[in-house]
This record gives structure tokens, C-alpha cells and sequence, in this order.
């Protein structure tokens, strides 16, 4: 019994070490797996986790954001994104209850019109396992509205019934509730319709900004897309995690919503009356107007005229007759378009004529070769190297002053002006007042001009006048804003703040001066003669009642010379004393039989003048005085007699050409043509 006993208990120990040693290998084999598996998920981990997501049923869907708002000075609405609704129809859920799916079909075919039972009946039917089937796109709130509401009291019926215990098989089912959805998405829409459509610009699709504001901060105005993350587990119920999008930001304009919609129908107005007037066309080839502010560069109104409706900008039978279109491939009709959106006054480069002869008196008197004392006699011509150029008054002025020179638009003295000035100092002042370069204003398709090369004594004496060089609107308009502020150059700009979509300021655009053109000694001698010029000169037809004011005609004559076509202008202020408003009007080729006149341009100036000062709050500050009488004719504003002839519109002698230097050679052509809403409260108010 004894021997037994320890036989066990040498048994027991025995079996316990094996016990023991099977225990640590399991122990071992098992430390070893979770090893392996944390070094798999340290090293492979994502790859496994994207294995077995795609084994499961997923999903994942973008929520769109809302593209960022534009509007105008005060706070009106411009440009803005509103919500649409795509219809989505779950096939599978709705194929679970016939009952509920005929409800369900009969609803949507009466809260969406556009669509038909058989379609969506054929649809359930073809595409029976579907989850995502969607029937219409781009509903109206409304639509989405009221089916709703007519599932919320299909619903409230059937409870109902439920708790009343209703059987009849007619009464039975509901508008399903989880078979139909509504994805929401943005299209943008213009409330002032053709509005500063140049200036605004549209969107293709996929919000991306095609021409104006809409381009130039296309980043800007687009958010950042939300997205919804989700699958069915294993119990198939669906989970899901969604990432909230961020929308875009507002801009705040500088555009005066009342300013831009006067401008744009004065402009309107002359094309109107003008259509057909001495050939049958067009009241003109183009109209064009900036107003600015001149102590900020802030631009209030930038308008031209023929222009297009920014809901609809793509349709070419809305702006072109069938003739026009007829024989047209697409791309022709495309660059027809094209042609339209341009906005005249930042791509489009002309000769601008006599508006450039107050930046050459100012470019005399700041280089000290002109004093302000001075006279010329203007006997009607200068010859230059056997060319002869004409001035405006064929049979002379007589002796002219620098400010007669300016009221008269005398451009004998103007080229004799030229000589005293030199090439080197011309060309010099041309660059500082921004000629011939880019002015950075925030807008797309911006050109740089093209300024003539030439060294020839009568190029130079052209220049001086505004011909035989390309400017663009907004070069000049900034140009002439230095020369009547006191010299200080601004960088247009048609943005001055940026809001976050909680109307919360992100930036503050402030101005910004690039340089110094002019003294102040300069400025105020020059706005002087320009003072002079309305109230006795050549610009006496822009004058407004009440008001004190400065400003420059212009009529140059186009290539080729011997067509006799002009582009007539006006550039002026308001008050005389610290400007606060400038105006710059261009119409191009006016259909009238003798284009060669300022007057065109001086009226729609006047009028539009006459509307938007009260406005800006800018008072009268003369006292008022009764309309000039007709009497003898400055600068083109009546029919040329005595063989005198409008600015710069004489007959060509001897193969040179009027208010031009001849034929341009060695290249130095000019272009001459078409170049290549309330809701935002008080933060808006100056």
C-alpha cells in the first residue's frame, strides 16, 4: 500500500510538469498569435480594413456646398446660389408593399408633373433591386414642399386607421416613407438678370466661374464638399458618419446696384434711339461707361451695351437674329458668345483721343518743360517732316494758352506741346500713368494696351493728341482718377470685402496706391483747365445744373483712316473741389451720319450724371443757371461749317491722315479693334 501510494504521487508530479509544459506552450502559441496580429495591424492594417469594406455593402454620397454670394455695395444681391432638389427613388423598399407603392407612385406623379406613372412603374419594374434610382433632377423647393406634406398626412391617415382597426383593403397603405428622398444641390441665379453681366460673370457646371467676378475668385466663392460615409453590417442596418461641407465665401462689391442699373439704361437709351438711325444696324458698334471713385479707385458702375442675360448667357437665338446665326457651326456660334461676355472695358484697346491731352500738359509740367505761361498760334496745321496734321479748327485758333489749348482741343498747340516735352519724357509719363500696362484690377482678360515705339517727331506729336497708341477703358479712367485727386495712382478694384457664410469678415480690401503720377501743385493746376473746359469749352455739353465740374472730350479717328470712323468720348468729374465721383464714356462708331462728335458722348454722360449724384449725396454746389444757347460749335458739337472740321476729322491731303501720323510702319500698327439683398444689414454702409 505504501509503494502504491508513492507510485501516485510520483504520477501526479509527472503528469503536472506535463500539465504545466502544455499550459506554457498554448500560453507561448497564443502570445505568439497576438503578435502577429498586432505586427499585421501595425503593418498592414489599412490594407486588410479596405479588404473587408469592400466585402460589405457601402456607401457614400458628396453634399454639395452652397457657392458663396455676390453683392453689391449696400448689400444687394447680385449673384447668389438657391437650394434644388433631385427626386430619389429606392426601387427595392418600395418594391416590398404594392399597396404603399401605388400611394407612393400616384403622390410623386402629382407633386412633380414632369413625371409619368408608366415611366415609374417600368422603372420599379426594371430596376427592382435598385437603391438609388434617381427620377428628376433640379426641383424647386415647392414640389419638395408639398410632397412632403402630403407623405406627413398620408401618414397621419394610416395611424389612424391603426388605432380605428380599419381592414378595407382600399384605405390600406401609405406614401412610403423610406422609398423616396430628396438630394439636395445648388444652381445659380442672378437676381437683376443682364445686370453688370460682364462685370459679374456665370458658372459652367461643376461651379466653375467662366468670366468676370465669378472667375477671377472662383476659388474663393466655392466651398469645400460635405460627404456622407456609409454600410450595412452584418445585422444589415445601416451606419453612417458625415462630414459636414463648408460653404463658400460672399464677396462685397463696390458696384452700386442703383449707379450700375442707370448707367446701363442710359447706355440702352442711345442705342435705342440711335438703332437704324443713318445706316440700319446698331445705334453704335459699342457703348461703354466706368464710374469711380477717384480718391480710392473704388469702381461704382461698369457697363457696356450690347449685353446678355446671366440665367440664360449660352443661348445665342436671344441675342442674335436667325440671319445672323443661320450657316453657323456651333463654334462659330460659341465665339459669337464669346464676343458678347467680353467686357468692353478692361479687354477692348482703342485710340482714345483728345481725353490723353491732359496727361501731356501734366506730363509738361511736371518735367518742368512746360510752365503753365506759355502760348502757341494754331494756324490749323503742322507740318512735320512734309506730313501735315490738322487740328480740329481747320482755319486755326489763333493764339492759344495751355488751358485754352485744353478747352478748345486745340491740337496744333498740343503737338507743339510735344516738342518742348521731348520723346524721352513723353514716353517716360506715358508709363507712369499706367499706359501700355496691366492695372491689376480684380477682373479676368485684363489687356496691357499698345504704345507706339517709334522715336519719329510725328508720332510723337500724335501721341500728344491720343492717337496712333492703344489704351484700354480702365488704363485711362485710372490714369485721369490720379490726375484729379492729387496725384495718387489706385489700383481699381471691384471687391472690397470678403464674408464667411456666417457673414463674419475674413478680409477687409483696402485700398491700395501704386504710385505717384502727378504734385499736388500739377493736380490742381490741371484740374483748372479741365474746369474750364466744361464750363466754357469743348465740354460745356456735359455740364449738370448746379454743379461744379471738370472733364475732357475726345474724338479719335479709327484705322483706317480714310473710312471716317470715330470713337467718341467723355471723361469727367464731380465736385471740382475733392472729386468725388468720375465718369468715363465711350461710344464707338455712333450711328449717326456724322460720327465725328463728343456731343454723343456728353449727353449720355450728362444724363446718367443727372440720375445717380443725388444718389451718392453729392449737393449742388452753384447756384443754378439756365442751359447755354445754341451758339458757335466746340469741339464737334454741331455740323462742321466754313471748312473747319470736328477734331481731328479732316479730309486726308497728300496721302497723311487727320488727327493721326499717316499710315503706322515697321509693324507699330495699332490694335485698334477687339483684342484678342438686404439680408447682409448694416456692415455694408460706409
Amino acid at each position: 500500500m505504501q509503494a502504491e501510494g508513492i507510485y501516485a504521487n510520483r504520477f501526479l508530479k509527472r503528469m503536472q510538469k506535463k500539465l504545466m509544459l502544455l499550459f506554457l506552450f498554448i500560453l507561448l502559441i497564443l502570445c505568439g498569435i497576438i503578435g502577429r496580429l498586432m505586427y499585421i495591424e501595425e503593418t498592414s492594417g489599412e490594407k486588410y480594413e479596405k479588404i473587408i469594406l469592400s466585402q460589405q455593402a457601402y456607401d457614400n454620397r458628396a453634399i454639395p456646398f452652397k457657392r458663396g454670394d455676390i453683392v453689391d455695395a449696400r448689400g444687394n444681391i447680385l449673384a447668389t446660389s438657391v437650394d434644388v432638389y433631385n427626386v430619389v427613388l429606392d426601387c427595392w423598399v418600395l418594391n416590398q408593399t404594392k399597396e404603399d407603392r401605388d400611394k407612393t407612385v400616384a403622390a410623386l406623379v402629382e407633386c412633380f408633373p414632369e413625371l409619368k406613372s408608366e415611366e415609374i412603374y417600368q422603372t420599379i419594374k426594371e430596376k427592382k433591386e435598385s437603391r438609388y434610382q434617381v427620377l428628376l433632377k433640379r426641383c424647386p423647393y415647392e414640389q419638395v414642399r408639398e410632397f412632403t406634406e402630403l407623405r406627413e398626412a398620408s401618414a397621419e391617415e394610416a395611424e389612424k386607421r391603426k388605432k380605428s382597426k380599419t381592414s378595407d383593403t382600399e384605405e390600406s397603405g401609405e406614401i412610403s416613407e423610406n422609398a423616396v428622398w430628396f438630394e439636395k444641390e445648388y444652381v445659380r441665379r442672378y437676381p437683376y438678370d443682364s445686370l453688370a453681366a460682364s462685370l459679374i460673370g456665370f458658372v459652367s457646371s461643376g461651379d466653375v466661374g467662366t468670366i468676370g467676378l465669378e472667375n477671377y475668385y472662383n476659388s474663393t466663392l466655392n466651398g469645400v464638399n460635405g460627404r456622407e460615409y456609409g454600410y450595412l453590417n452584418a445585422d444589415n442596418n445601416f451606419e453612417k458618419t458625415t462630414r459636414q461641407p463648408k460653404d463658400g465665401h460672399t464677396l462685397v462689391s463696390t458696384i452700386h446696384q442703383p449707379i450700375q442699373a442707370a448707367v446701363e439704361e442710359k447706355l440702352a437709351k442711345y442705342c435705342e434711339e440711335n438703332t437704324n438711325g443713318y445706316v440700319q444696324g446698331d445705334g453704335c458698334l459699342h457703348i461703354a461707361a466706368i464710374v469711380m471713385n477717384p480718391q480710392n479707385g473704388d469702381v461704382y458702375a461698369m457697363a457696356n451695351n450690347p449685353t446678355f442675360d446671366l440665367n440664360q448667357p449660352r443661348d445665342p437665338s436671344l441675342y442674335f437674329t436667325e440671319e445672323e446665326l443661320a450657316g453657323r457651326s456651333e463654334e462659330e456660334k460659341l465665339e459669337l458668345l464669346n464676343k458678347l461676355w467680353e467686357n468692353f472695358c478692361v479687354t477692348y484697346t482703342y485710340e482714345p483721343g483728345s481725353t490723353m491731352k491732359p496727361m501731356t500738359v501734366a506730363c509738361g509740367l511736371e518735367t518742368g518743360t512746360l510752365s503753365g505761361d506759355e502760348a502757341y498760334v494754331c494756324d490749323g496745321v503742322e507740318v512735320i517732316n512734309g506730313s501735315e496734321v490738322h487740328c480740329v479748327n481747320r482755319a486755326g485758333h489763333g493764339t492759344e494758352t495751355v488751358q485754352q489749348a485744353l478747352m478748345d482741343s486745340c491740337n496744333d498747340a498740343l503737338m507743339q506741346m510735344s516738342y518742348s516735352i521731348g520723346q524721352e519724357n513723353f514716353t517716360e509719363y506715358q508709363n507712369i500713368f499706367g499706359f501700355g500696362q496691366r492695372t491689376g484690377i480684380d477682373l479676368p482678360g485684363e489687356e496691357r494696351g499698345l504704345l507706339n515705339s517709334s522715336k519719329k517727331a510725328l508720332d510723337l506729336a500724335t501721341n500728344s493728341f491720343g492717337q496712333n497708341f492703344n489704351c484700354t477703358m480702365i488704363q485711362l479712367a485710372s490714369a485721369f482718377c490720379s490726375l484729379i485727386n492729387g496725384g495718387k495712382y489706385y489700383q481699381p478694384h471691384v471687391v472690397k470685402r470678403i464674408l464667411d457664410s456666417e457673414g463674419n469678415v475674413v478680409e477687409n480690401i483696402k485700398p491700395v496706391v501704386l504710385k505717384e503720377t502727378v504734385s499736388k501743385q500739377t493736380s490742381e493746376k490741371i484740374k483748372s483747365y479741365l474746369f474750364a473746359t466744361v464750363s466754357e469749352g469743348t465740354g460745356h455739353e456735359a455740364k449738370v445744373d448746379g454743379y461744379s465740374m471738370g472733364g475732357k472730350t475726345g474724338t479719335a479717328q479709327k484705322l483706317p483712316r480714310d473710312a471716317k470712323t470715330y470713337l467718341v468720348s467723355f471723361v469727367g468729374y464731380v465736385p471740382q473741389e475733392n472729386p468725388q465721383l468720375m465718369i468715363y464714356l465711350i461710344i464707338d462708331e455712333p450711328n449717326v451720319k456724322e460720327q465725328a462728335h463728343s456731343s454723343y458722348a456728353q449727353g449720355v454722360a450728362k444724363e446718367i450724371l443727372e440720375e445717380i449724384l443725388p444718389y451718392l449725396n453729392i449737393y449742388p454746389d452753384e447756384e443754378l443757371t439756365q442751359e447755354p444757347e445754341d451758339g458757335q460749335d466746340p469741339e464737334g458739337s454741331g455740323t462742321p461749317e466754313d471748312g473747319q472740321t470736328p477734331e481731328g476729322s479732316g479730309t486726308p491731303e497728300d496721302g497723311q491722315t487727320p488727327e493721326g501720323s499717316g499710315t503706322p510702319e515697321d509693324g507699330q500698327t495699332p490694335e485698334g479693334g477687339e483684342p484678342p439683398g438686404d439680408e447682409y444689414g448694416d456692415i455694408f454702409e460706409e
